[in-house]
């Protein structure tokens, strides 16, 4: 992902909207399948996800961009930052703006419904929410339900196409590990100790010997003549 946009989604909404490039060349500029930046442009995939610009986030140029335009073999290539910023390991519930406080119910509603792997509490750090409220939007008993739309929270700002994926991965993980794959045995086949067995039950044991009992028999018809 370090070759890739922050935030694909919405650098594909917003490529779609304001450029001619072909969805070969957005998906391969955003890491994503073509496929689904055709979802994209039909409104299937990424629904309430916000374009971003790639050329004011100092991401693509528009140079870049119109190279790619007038050559559909081109791809495109993400622009160096000029300086790095080592990230540092983030503790605890992730920090929300003031300003975007207000869209982590619509943020929370769209991880309950499309990713139910992932827990209340991975939900409420990665989106800097708690589990009480998690749990009212959950349920429909947060105050403003009726105003709920669940949208994307990578579009909305609140975490980013990295932190998100991977707490999918490790929710999916999770839930693998905690679900083995059990044996099917097939209940008509019985084990082979058991078909091979000699017979010893009741019903052998009082098992008809007719040979001795014709014998008996003619041994009876010769005394009587």
């Amino acid at each position: 992902m370090a070759d890739k946009p922050l935030m694909p989604i919405a650098t594909a909404v917003w490529l779609i909207d304001n450029t001619s490039l072909t969805f070969d060349q957005i998906a391969e500029f955003c890491g994503l399948h073509p496929l689904q930046v055709s979802g994209i442009a039909d409104g299937d995939v990424g629904g309430g996800v916000r374009g971003i610009d790639p050329i004011t986030t100092h991401q693509l140029t528009r140079d870049e961009i119109e190279k790619a335009q007038d050559d559909e073999s081109y791809r495109l290539k993400l622009s160096r930052p000029k300086t790095i910023v080592s990230e540092k390991t983030r503790k605890g519930p992730r920090y929300t703006p003031v300003s975007k406080r207000q869209n982590r119910p619509d943020a929370i509603a769209w991880v309950v419904r499309n990713h139910p792997e992932i827990s209340d509490a991975q939900v409420a750090k990665l989106l800097g929410t708690t589990k009480t409220t998690i749990q009212s939007v959950r349920d429909r008993s947060h105050w403003n339900s009726a105003n709920i739309q669940p949208q994307d929270p990578v579009g909305l700002g609140l975490c980013t196409q990295i932190d998100l994926d991977t707490v999918v991965r490790k929710a999916a993980a999770k839930r693998a590990k905690m679900m083995p794959a059990e044996p099917v045995e097939d209940p008509t086949l019985k084990p082979v100790e058991e078909t091979t067995a000699p017979e010893t039950d009741e019903g052998s044991a009082n098992k008809v010997d007719l040979d001795k009992v014709f014998a008996s028999l003619s041994g009876s018809e010769e005394n009587n003549s």
